[in-house]
């Protein structure tokens, strides 16, 4: 189907043929119809099939056909992820750059008063995150009294992040949801995301758009079994012979993280690490140095599994097999994106084997195994210290059991001085204080209450 076969504005139009976008994708063709008719909508599909210009789409439809004035805003995008809300909003400008509409992005992190100035002044759509959104909004400088579309995103990832709660706070404070159209986009619609679009929701159609394999079609998947010592020797010998052109490789721990981070470019390998307590605007520096092609590689723990949109990613690597089973599907989703080819290596350590089966078992499908030749593992390499754990006052306090140093042995206990006995009170016999303590104290019987028989 294409886009000009729908009933969408020409400004709208406009944006989409400058976007580079044509054909409807199989998640856009079976939800614009509806979501262009003003029906609620909960719509599934795999992550890189072009969700969000679905509901941007609709989002834009719906605003232009009744235009209202005033500053406060007409259409809400809720995200979990300062990533992601980051890639909406600049896709809503791309689409909407004819629209005529103010869009805003709310998000910690960066400057305060720059995004509390912009809602002061007025803004027609407004993407962001819970939490800072919830924190203007008891301030009162915005109102959700005039939202006419909600749309909320990785639903299913807000239930994973602890956000529910918030998210509920904001819910309840938009007009009845009979008053605005409502549209809900997740990879996943388990019970728990169903209940939520069922609760604050106007009867939504549920469409679904799942291949038999939960992964991209175009994603080429290997995977290798190694010990833990050979991960590394086994990754150099990976990214010599694939020579990989811009390359994500994930791992499950920060710690982890910027060991690999020192030893790739103490070996020639320049990369860089974005973790979840990175500054957010040195986050975005790195993500737009790996957009442009200046940095190579780069490591991630999963706050970058989703929301990440960068053309171009050739290889994904889990260097970390991930435990829950959906973020492997959100990780190697970030290469063969909008139909191009990309290839995911994961390495299967000692501790990795275990989640195998159930990530097997969730994508419907066998990862091909791979084994590798004593020629691909590099053993002549430079090899760094690992970084040392940094404390944390508040949890790591004397005695938390969440010291550093595995091999520091408890202080030994003070041996209980012996028990110095009594001297026996004059006149009094020798059993007597004994007696006293296994004396009770009678319970007094309440008042007006009459004696037993």
């Amino acid at each position: 189907m294409k886009f000009n076969e729908l009933e969408i504005p020409e400004q709208v139009l406009r944006g989409i043929a400058e976007a580079g976008f044509s054909a409807c994708t199989p998640i856009q063709e079976q939800t614009l119809p509806i979501t262009l008719a003003g029906t609620d909508i909960a719509g599934q599909a795999q992550t890189g099939t072009g969700k969000t210009a679905a509901f941007l789409i609709t989002l834009f439809t719906r605003l232009l056909s009744s235009r209202t004035s005033g500053k406060n805003p007409r259409a809400l995008i809720l995200a979990p992820t300062r990533e992601l809300v980051v890639q909406i909003d600049a896709d809503a400008r791309q689409l909407g750059a004819h629209c005529g509409l103010t869009i805003q992005a709310i998000y910690g992190g960066v400057d305060y008063m720059k995004q509390k100035n912009a809602l002061l002044d007025g803004a027609d759509v407004i993407v962001g995150t819970p939490g800072r959104l919830i924190d203007y909004l008891k301030q009162k400088i915005y109102s959700l009294k005039d939202i006419e579309v909600l749309v909320i995103d990785e639903a299913d990832r807000m239930f994973d992040l602890g956000f529910i709660a918030d998210l509920r706070f904001i819910l309840r404070r938009l007009p009845p949801f009979d008053k605005r159209q409502n549209l809900m986009f997740s990879a996943t619609l388990n019970q728990r995301v169903m209940e939520l679009a069922y609760e604050f929701m106007n009867s939504p159609v549920k469409v679904s758009v799942t291949p038999e394999s939960m992964t991209a079609e175009r994603v080429e998947q290997l995977l290798f079994h190694c010990s833990r010592k050979e991960k590394f020797p086994l990754l150099l010998g990976l990214l010599r012979r694939e020579g990989m052109e811009r390359t994500m490789i994930f791992i499950n721990t920060k710690r982890e993280a910027e060991h690999l981070h020192n030893l790739l470019n103490a070996n020639g390998f320049p990369c860089r690490v974005i973790s979840g307590d990175v500054e957010q605007r040195k986050r975005m520096k790195i993500l737009d140095d790996f957009r442009d092609g200046s940095l190579p590689i780069l490591i991630a723990t999963d706050v970058a599994s989703r929301g990440l949109h960068i053309d171009g990613v050739s290889h994904v690597i889990n260097y970390d097999l991930p435990q829950d089973c959906e973020d492997y599907v959100h990780r190697i989703g970030r290469t063969a994106r909008a139909g191009a080819e990309g290839k995911a290596i994961s390495l299967a350590d000692e501790d990795g084997a275990f989640f195998i089966e159930a990530i097997e078992e969730y994508i419907k499908n066998k990862i091909p195994t791979e084994w590798a030749e004593d020629e691909l593992f590099v053993n002549d390499y430079v090899k760094t210290a690992r970084p040392k754990r940094v404390l944390d006052p508040k949890r790591d306090k004397p005695g938390s059991g969440r010291t550093p140093d595995k091999n520091r042995r408890p202080p030994a206990r003070a041996a209980r001085p012996a028990a110095v006995a009594k001297p026996a009170t004059a006149g009094a016999p020798a059993g007597a204080d004994a007696e006293k303590k296994k004396r009770r104290r009678r319970k007094k019987k309440p008042a007006g209450e009459a004696p037993p028989a």
